[in-house]
């Protein structure tokens, strides 16, 4: 399964999990989460990173003007969307995109099954707050354009493989405090991940 570190704060942690194999690294452009960057710090990070890594930007009740301009001064790759938009916002966006589901049930993680969407645990605040999907639903279910997220950590995400996830999300799982990683879990979380 591929993996995305998401609330990357600062170079030493986006290095660190590119180091120990990250396929990606989220930045949180949401300015009520405690993971929140500014755009010009995101720059700062993202221009001292390597090729290859995808820079995913997460946006929460933004405007395509918005998420336009800050992906494209941050040089981010993709925007995640992690609010219910109409698809006139979606038409608007000039960078690759990526749905978020927030279920709250089963029927929830068919939406969108056509397309790549990352799907999450419902929370009223926006983000899983560590909460986990219960998995059964995605039982006897195509999984292979689904990213997985909320209450993951080294410990569980070994047992998502059987489901055939594209990849898994992390935040809270690996972190030693909010929106500063804990190299020692990011590591272990990304080799349970792909062993």
């Amino acid at each position: 399964m591929r993996t995305k570190i998401c609330g990357i704060t600062n170079l030493d942690d986006a290095l660190m999990a590119i180091d120990a194999g990250a396929d990606a690294l989220g930045f949180v452009f949401y300015p009520l989460s405690p993971r929140y960057i500014n755009v010009e710090e995101a720059a700062a990070i993202v221009h001292e990173l390597p090729p290859f890594v995808d820079k995913v930007a997460l946006f929460v009740n933004a405007d395509a003007a918005t998420i336009n301009t800050t992906c494209k001064t941050a040089k981010m790759t993709l925007a995640q969307i992690h609010f219910e938009a109409d698809e006139a916002l979606f038409k608007a966006l000039d960078i690759p995109y990526l749905r978020v589901i927030r279920a709250q049930k089963r029927e929830d993680i068919l939406r969108h099954s056509q397309e790549y969407r990352l799907i999450d645990a419902y929370c009223e605040a926006y983000g899983g707050e560590g909460k986990r999907l219960n998995t059964e639903w995605f039982e006897h279910i195509e999984c292979s354009k689904i990213i997985l997220a909320g209450g993951l950590n080294a410990h569980n995400v070994a047992s998502l493989k059987p489901y055939g996830f594209y990849g898994v999300d992390v935040s809270s799982g690996v972190e030693r405090s909010k929106g500063i990683k804990d190299a020692d879990k990011v590591k272990h979380f990304i080799r349970e991940a792909r062993s």
